[in-house]
């Protein structure tokens, strides 16, 4: 039997791992913690990351865990529009945001026959042109024909074959939290607690899961600021981000105010650079791929980290379905890359595009963004026909 290990049991090992074992697969999965948690936040599932996770597990039920998100609009931190809500046109799926338990969960549930260890570290991996691929925690060694690294941005597997790729800082914080329901402020008119807020340096996004996250709606936000990573405990952030979106326009302050610090995720975000100079190693009867954050992490500005990952995860079960070991999942290896990598460089390039409009400062900075959300928020995230959200699974 066809057998491959995957490093990491995060969104893209395990979408990873569900798809090759419900092809026929013997799947191993690694996860260096001792039992596999998701993150207390969410995830924005464009259009083409909900046909991913279509393709890899039609039962998944994810229309059910998902609520479909309506477009807030952008505006200054005073309120005033720079892009007005618009009403969506066209068919296929809506943007949507599901809570990360359910995504988890639906995962797991996807995982077939697939064995999954935890508490395995991975601290080295072996290949070489006559080679199994193979990774060890030191005291125990697994082989496999195929060895996928979705063990994110730190990720061991890259740094073993392709060390020219290093994540670094991509110049500011951010902070996420989930409000539940039950704690969820109202707004005069049912106003709807979604959109996004562009300050000097400073951005707020907010949007409603619904009444299926968890079992219990809320609302999701992401606050970013300049600067790295706050060392202070989570009461302490909260009490500045309080403080630096003291005066943003309604529903922000209220936001923060229903906010705990249980609830608050702080991160330090980070970015590859450059990028793997491929997603796929050869190796002996088969090869080593890259997914996920391990081979193409980026800031969140255009939500797709998730999505790629889907993406990765439905591509390689497509070219490596049905493959022997040997000359033809060589070539499948290689075939994943030469899809693979064409595709996130375009949305990389995308997100740094908008990296640079949404962190603008300086008044000429500004008048410059201003002018260019009109064109680039729509065709860039999703909301007319641009490229990002229009893929579809390969046959």
């Amino acid at each position: 039997m066809r057998t491959a290990v995957v490093v990491g049991a995060g969104m893209a090992g395990l979408a990873a791992a569900g798809a090759l074992s419900r092809s026929g697969w013997r799947v191993t999965v690694l996860e260096r913690a001792e039992r596999i948690v998701a993150p207390p936040t969410a995830v924005v599932l464009w259009p083409n990351g909900l046909r991913a996770l279509e393709s890899l597990h039609p039962e998944g039920g994810w229309l059910a865990i998902a609520s479909p998100l309506p477009d807030g609009g952008v505006r200054r931190p005073d309120g005033q529009w720079l892009v007005a809500p618009r009403t969506r046109t066209g068919t296929g799926p809506s943007p949507a945001a599901a809570h990360l338990e359910d995504v988890y969960d639906a995962l797991v549930t996807g995982l077939g026959d697939a064995e999954i260890r935890t508490g395995f570290e991975v601290t080295t991996i072996r290949t070489g042109p006559r080679l199994r691929p193979a990774v060890s925690d030191g005291s125990t060694t697994i082989e496999a024909d195929l060895l996928v690294g979705a063990d994110g941005i730190d990720s061991r597997v890259r740094a073993a074959v392709a060390p020219e790729s290093a994540p670094v800082s991509s110049g500011f914080a951010a902070w996420q939290a989930v409000i539940p329901g039950f704690r969820v402020p109202s707004l005069d008119g049912g106003r709807c607690l979604g959109g996004e807020t562009l300050g000097v340096g400073y951005r707020f996004v907010a949007m409603p899961l619904g009444d299926h996250a968890a079992g219990r709606g809320g609302v999701y936000w992401v606050a970013t600021a300049a600067g790295a990573a706050r060392p202070e405990a989570a009461a302490t952030q909260l009490a500045l981000l309080r403080r630096w979106f003291a005066g943003w326009h309604d529903p922000v302050g209220a936001l923060l105010d229903a906010t705990r610090p249980e609830d608050l995720v702080p991160q330090g975000v980070r970015e590859l650079r450059p990028l793997p100079r491929s997603y796929a190693f050869p190796s002996g009867p088969g090869g080593v791929v890259l997914i996920g954050d391990a081979a193409h992490a980026m800031p969140h500005h255009l939500g797709q980290g998730a999505c790629l990952a889907f993406e990765d995860a439905a591509t390689l079960r497509s070219v490596v379905a049905g493959t022997p070991p040997g000359a033809a999942l060589n070539t499948a290896v290689e075939s994943y890359n030469r899809l693979r990598r064409p595709r996130t460089t375009t949305v990389v390039r995308q997100n740094r595009r908008m990296s640079a409009v949404v962190q603008a400062r300086g008044r000429l900075a500004l008048r410059a963004r201003d002018a260019a959300l009109n064109h680039m928020r729509p065709r860039m995230l999703g909301r007319s026909l641009g490229p990002v959200p229009d893929w579809t699974p390969p046959d």
